[in-house]
């Protein structure tokens, strides 16, 4: 090798060397919540994902996206709305494929359990990891003035919980504390159906979807104080499931995809553009995600039916 090659070389190595370490760090999307429809048979008084449009992806394109998140890097995938059971077909196709295809680690779905029947579950239950069903108060009154409630969510709630044990399901609980259950003490309930997990979110007022008398709904009426959510989860922090979400962690620490599969913003941004159609390294750099609040929250947890080696180190993974 001559002097000039030589150089050349060495020119070229530091170059590569200098990308590697200062270009900008690829955003990997380990966990994205789909809500692939907005429409929902509920009116949830502070619903921050409201039906502002009936649009739904054509099967076909929204496989193509999931492809696209798991060649990025998505390990998880959560369906959510509006509410996905109302698209039983849709949402069987899509958890199906998520597991038998992409063979990603962890496939859930959020409902308000008002439509779960037990012949879904026996039909795509093996390739569910976690099915969370909203419930907010084991009082149906407040259920019902909040919006949720249909008279029987409880005795459903407690049919969903038997489901999932049935079918190895891991069953999941999401209650919003807001100003009419703040009060509270579901302890008795929460000790009865045993959730592996049971997350308690700060009602949250998202610009644009529920944060005024001009948006679909006005969740303003349903706030709470810091000291009030904390009050709250002091009552119920002896159990070992529970999870408590604030404002400060919930507000950005999610990936949200929406129904046209662009990442939404929470940051006062507008949304990405589709991922079909830009990429999903364009519709990230586009949007705030915070992926410290992700980890703070333990965004990153026992999300998978079995507990294998691969889940061992996503738990241990250091974001």
């Amino acid at each position: 090798m001559n002097f000039i090659t030589y150089f050349i070389t060495l020119a070229l190595a530091i170059a590569a060397l200098f990308k590697f370490y200062y270009s900008p760090r690829r955003t990997c999307p380990v966990a994205v919540n789909y809500h692939f429809t907005r429409r929902c048979n509920k009116a949830c008084g502070f619903c921050f994902h409201t039906a502002t449009t009936s649009y739904m992806e054509q099967p076909s394109k929204a496989k193509r996206g999931l492809q696209l998140l798991k060649r990025a890097g998505m390990r998880k995938i959560n369906f959510a709305g509006g509410e996905p059971f109302l698209y039983n077909k849709f949402l069987g196709e899509m958890i199906d494929f998520c597991k038998k295809e992409l063979d990603l680690e962890s496939v859930s779905v959020v409902t308000n359990g008002s439509l779960v029947k037990e012949s879904f579950l026996e039909k795509h239950g093996s390739n569910i990891d976690i099915l969370a069903v909203s419930c907010d108060s084991f009082d149906e009154a407040t259920n019902i003035e909040i919006g949720r409630g249909s008279g029987d969510q409880v005795s459903q709630l407690y049919r969903i919980g038997s489901w999932c044990r049935k079918y190895g399901i891991k069953f999941k609980i999401n209650t919003v504390v807001c100003r009419l259950n703040y009060e509270e003490d579901l302890n008795t309930h929460i000790d009865a159906l045993q959730p592996f997990r049971w997350k308690c979110f700060q009602v949250l007022i998202v610009a644009g979807e529920n944060d005024s008398s001009d948006t679909l709904r006005d969740g303003r009426k349903f706030t709470i104080t810091d000291q009030e959510y904390q009050s709250f989860c002091a009552r119920h922090n002896r159990q070992k499931s529970f999870v408590a979400e604030s404002n400060l962690l919930m507000a950005k620490s999610y990936l949200i995809l929406d129904e046209y599969m662009r990442f939404l913003d929470r940051d006062g941004r507008a949304p990405s553009g589709p991922i079909l159609e830009v990429g999903v390294q364009n519709a990230l750099e586009s949007v705030y995600w915070d992926e410290i609040a992700f980890k703070d929250r333990g965004g990153i947890y026992d999300w998978s039916r079995k507990q294998d080696s691969c889940t061992r180190v996503i738990k241990e993974l250091d974001w």
